[in-house]
C-alpha cells in the first residue's frame, strides 16, 4: 500500500456534499488545519469515489480492512492511529476522509495543490480497484441538500448563503402563513405585487423556491440579509460569513 506523509487536512465534519468539502483555494485561515503523519492512499473507481464523497453511508468493508490504524496522527510528539483515515483519488479528483471510528465518512478533505499532485505521480500506471456497494446507492437531493446544479460555480461564501436561504424558505413552508410568504415573494418581485396578493400559499412558496434555487446574485445576496433579520440562528450564519469575507485564504503551503 502507498502511502503520503505531514499531509495538510481541513476537515469538514457531517458534510454530505462533495461541494461543500472546500478545495485549497477556498480554506481560511480561521479553518482548523491538521496534519496526518501519515496516510494511505487508495486508487478506486468512479462510482465508489462518488459514493463517498457525495454521502454518508457505509463504506464498504474491504476498504475499511484496506486502511484499519494505517492513518497516523502525531499529538504531543506521540503518534497515534486514526482507525478508519485514509486519502481516496480515482485518479482525477482526490479526498481524504476520516470516520472517526464508525463506518462512514464523517470528516471529508480535500489536499493542497502540492500533495495532490505527488498523489497521482505515486500512482502512475497503476489501476483503479472496485468495491461492490449497496443497491441504493443512488443519492437523492431536496432543498435542504442541493442537487450540485445548483451549487457549480458558486464560491464558499455563496454556497453558505444559499444553504442558509433554503433554511429559511424551508421554515416558511412549515409555518404555512399566507401573510408571510406573501410578505416575501414581494420582497423579492416587488413588481409583481398585484399578482401575488391573489396567490395561495402553494403558489407564492413555490414561485419562491423556483427563484431563488437557481443561480446567485447581489438580489439573492441581499435577500438572505433580509430574511435572515431577526433570528438568531440565521443572523449567526450571515455574519460569520460577511465576518469570513475579509478572511485572507491560506495560499502560502
Amino acid at each position: 500500500m502507498l502511502y503520503l506523509h505531514d499531509v495538510w487536512v481541513n476537515w469538514f465534519e457531517g458534510e454530505e456534499n462533495g461541494y461543500n468539502v472546500c478545495d485549497f483555494h477556498e480554506w481560511r485561515k480561521s479553518d482548523g488545519i491538521e496534519i496526518l503523519d501519515q496516510a494511505p492512499i487508495l486508487l478506486i473507481d468512479d462510482q465508489t469515489y462518488d459514493y463517498i464523497e457525495n454521502d454518508l453511508q457505509d463504506i464498504p468493508e474491504a476498504i475499511l480492512d484496506q486502511i484499519y490504524q494505517q492513518a497516523y496522527v502525531r499529538k504531543n510528539q506521540k503518534r497515534q492511529p486514526l482507525d478508519y483515515a485514509c486519502i481516496i483519488t480515482n485518479g482525477f479528483s482526490i479526498m481524504a476522509f476520516d470516520t472517526m471510528g464508525y463506518h462512514i465518512p464523517i470528516r471529508k478533505s480535500r489536499l493542497i495543490p502540492r500533495q495532490e499532485r505527488l498523489v497521482l505521480e505515486l500512482l502512475q500506471g497503476r489501476t483503479a480497484e472496485t468495491y461492490p456497494l449497496p443497491s441504493h446507492t443512488k443519492k437523492e437531493y431536496h432543498m435542504l441538500s442541493l442537487s450540485p446544479q445548483y451549487m457549480n460555480g458558486l464560491t464558499r461564501k455563496e454556497r453558505q448563503l444559499k444553504q442558509l436561504l433554503m433554511i429559511a424558505l424551508d421554515q416558511l413552508e412549515v409555518n404555512q402563513k399566507i401573510e408571510e410568504i406573501r410578505y416575501w415573494m414581494t420582497e423579492w418581485q416587488p413588481e409583481k405585487y398585484h399578482q401575488i396578493k391573489n396567490m395561495t400559499f402553494e403558489q407564492a412558496w413555490y414561485t419562491l423556491y423556483q427563484e431563488l434555487i437557481q443561480g446567485w446574485s447581489k438580489k439573492h445576496e441581499e435577500f438572505c440579509r433580509l430574511i435572515s433579520k431577526g433570528q438568531a440562528f440565521y443572523e449567526d450564519i450571515w455574519e460569520r460569513e460577511q465576518a469570513s469575507y475579509t478572511t485572507k485564504s491560506l495560499r502560502s503551503f
